[in-house]
């Protein structure tokens, strides 16, 4: 049976997977920066200078890097249903707990906590797209999830700063953390696999399986797996061995460099090094994030468009992924004006290149073994985890002389570097054999 029959008689119920992915990557997000919207202030009150602060920034990275390997080893042993409610409350309860520091040491501790609990996010992200979504709507399903970093910080940073400048820094933590728990009974009540899920009628399931989706694949792993509890060696160097997957994983960590700089340093940077009033900073930073938003839709709706009208994977994939590179190269222009509205455009652009840019998850569904998505994206994710330790950190050193602008040269630099190993080591998009 055709694909379009399908859809006409199929259910929309994956549809509310789609709304839970994306208000829980507004929480994700949130939790990652708010340290970044409370950073001006709360180092005034604590002293920190700027080398202190980026190794702050990257505290949250250290262990969200660490956690990638066994967050994927995981997400192919327990199910969604569990492992998701369980972590996103955990990292909740962390971030909540963040308002009531009274030091450096305690703020690092429970920077590092929420940096295990959110690890494995997006590994589990992917397995549920996977399960739930045919291929030609994967990148849109991605791509609205993903988008949720950039609307939560878009929409929200006015609001969060307004918050800060009403109650005080501990109070963005306080609210964002009660968020998460309400995020994770969420989870827990409503979300079931395809074939247990309240109104899934069996034309929805046939489409996922015609589509390429894999209904059944989180409870048939959970079921394979359960024989085989211990990592093995083989499987890592399965996901290791591999010149495509070490493109997306280098690509990755390179790519990431201007988001880790929006997600840290950003509002530093307009507060204390372009001097702007802190509301006014609060509202220009919500205008890259809101780009940054629009980069995401409008590449998952470009990448599975060119899909469905016949254009092979790689092209699909790889044209808005390369074209945001290209534009994300442009941060570097904001060093060179003045203006608050040049400044801000020059990165609005940039962002918006990043977040076409971020469909790249996409990438690891089409590419990774199937038996070892979840290894694969811990992998990908671990090398992203890498850049947002090392990017903030090097940022922080960079910066200690006034000037910002060999920071955003390293941000422009690593973006060609990001474009040719989708070009030179990613090649065709087809899936990888162990």
């Amino acid at each position: 049976m055709a694909i379009s029959t399908y859809y006409a008689s199929a259910s929309r119920t994956r549809y509310v997977i789609t709304a839970l992915l994306f208000i829980t990557g507004v929480i994700n997000y949130l939790d990652r920066t708010n340290l970044s919207i409370t950073a001006p202030s709360l180092s005034a009150e604590l002293k920190i200078d700027p080398v202190t602060m980026g190794w702050l920034f990257s505290a949250f990275g250290w262990t969200y890097t660490a956690m990638q390997i066994p967050g994927g080893w995981l997400a192919d042993r327990v199910h969604p249903r569990i492992v998701y409610p369980l972590t996103i409350l955990v990292w909740s309860v962390a971030t909540f707990s963040l308002g009531f520091v009274a030091g450096i040491v305690s703020l690092f501790i429970l920077r590092l906590a929420v940096g295990v609990f959110e690890a494995p996010s997006y590994i589990v992200n992917n397995r549920i797209v996977t399960t739930w979504f045919p291929e030609r709507e994967r990148a849109t399903t991605i791509g609205i999830y993903i988008s949720a970093q950039y609307v939560g910080l878009g929409f929200l940073t006015p609001v969060l700063v307004w918050i800060e400048a009403a109650h005080g820094w501990r109070s963005v933590f306080v609210l964002t953390g009660i968020l998460g728990v309400i995020a994770a009974i969420s989870w827990a009540a409503i979300y079931r696999d395809p074939s247990k899920f309240r109104g899934t009628n069996d034309a929805e399931l046939d489409l996922i399986r015609e589509g390429g989706g894999v209904p059944e694949l989180s409870s048939r792993l959970v079921r394979e797996q359960a024989g085989r509890k211990s990592f093995t060696w083989s499987d890592l160097a399965v996901v290791l061995s591999k010149k495509k997957l070490w493109g997306l994983y280098i690509g990755q960590f390179s790519y990431l460099a201007s988001a880790n700089f929006f997600l840290t340093w950003f509002p530093t940077y307009l507060v204390q090094y372009r001097h702007l009033d802190f509301i006014k900073a609060g509202f220009y930073a919500s205008v890259p994030f809101l780009a940054g938003f629009g980069g995401v839709l409008v590449s998952g709706f470009i990448s599975d468009a060119l899909l469905r009208a016949g254009y092979g994977l790689s092209a699909s994939r790889k044209i808005p992924v390369l074209t945001g590179i290209a534009l994300s190269v442009l941060i570097v222009g904001a060093q060179f004006v003045q203006s608050p509205g040049l400044i801000i455009m020059f990165l609005a652009i940039a962002f918006f290149g990043t977040g076409m840019a971020s469909i790249t998850w996409s990438y690891v569904s089409a590419l990774a073994p199937e038996r070892l998505i979840g290894l694969t994206g811990g992998v990908f994710n671990l090398f992203g985890g890498l850049s947002s330790i090392v990017i903030p950190i090097a940022i922080g050193y960079l910066v200690n002389g006034g000037s910002f602008a060999p920071a955003l040269a390293l941000c422009s630099g690593l973006a060609v570097v990001a474009a040719c190993c989708y070009i030179f080591l990613v090649g065709r998009m087809e899936r990888v054999e162990e």
